[in-house]
């Protein structure tokens, strides 16, 4: 029997780099997952897995996470876990940030797993079980990046702390994820900076960047029941680079 048998599990951003190795995992351990994702066409490539089943969701909206929600919960029956996964990211410097940048970056990455918490936590307070697993940074964790990058995955690191207290009395865990420089579309750029990949992985004690099978096992370990008494928790998977 699969570590995620039976379990009900919406991953955002679900339809490439971490959010499509974790909902591939999740379906392989027999969990039926809702891959969600704003690009209309890429919920129908995560359905070519088994008990898959895509999407369309702009994790900003606070009217389209409350009808997928409910969607889910009708069609299913239930949701027993939420991976907070879809996010964005930006080369820009401080200097160039406007509040357009700033508020594009915190509604998508700040306000997209506050919305999806909002409205998928009262489902698993009701069954009085559930597993949220956000994806916040390591840029959260200690002075890397005085931008709205950062700025919204402190946000994330906030919000999960909070909202670890206020649904564990109702049996919803919830717990975030750190990720460090992981290799995936969204750090495609770096390759184009061979030179600072270099100095980045030199800085790293593990001397490798991380993958996205890397996050994906820490979010199956956090939306299984081996994890089930833990809540409010923070693992960062940075191959050592914030120990520093």
């Amino acid at each position: 029997m699969g570590r995620l048998e039976n379990k009900v599990a919406i991953i955002t951003g679900g339809a490439s780099g971490i959010g499509e190795q974790i909902v591939d995992l999740f379906s392989k351990e027999g969990a039926i997952v809702i891959a969600a994702d704003i690009n209309e066409e890429a919920p129908k490539k995560a359905e070519q897995n088994e008990n898959v089943y895509g999407i369309k969701l702009n994790v900003a909206s606070d009217e389209e996470w409350e009808n997928v929600a409910k969607e889910v919960k009708d069609r299913f029956g239930k949701i027993d876990v939420l991976v907070n996964n879809a996010g964005i990211s930006s080369e820009k410097t401080y200097q160039d940030i406007n509040l357009e940048d700033w508020q594009k970056m915190l509604a998508i990455n700040g306000f997209g797993p506050f919305a999806g918490i909002k409205h998928v936590a009262p489902y698993m307070a009701e069954q009085k079980s559930g597993s949220i697993v956000n994806i916040s940074s390591y840029t959260a964790q200690i002075g890397q990046g005085f931008n709205h990058y950062s700025a919204s995955k402190g946000a994330v690191r906030a919000l999960s702390k909070a909202a670890a207290t206020q649904f564990g009395r109702s049996g919803v865990r919830v717990n975030t994820l750190f990720p460090g420089v992981i290799e995936t579309p969204m750090t495609q750029a770096l390759t184009q900076y061979q030179e600072l990949l270099n100095q980045l992985i030199q800085a790293t004690p593990l001397q490798r960047l991380g993958k996205p099978q890397d996050i994906a096992q820490a979010a199956l370990f956090l939306a299984s029941e081996e994890s089930s008494y833990i809540t409010g928790a923070e693992i960062v998977i940075d191959g050592g680079f914030s120990a520093q």
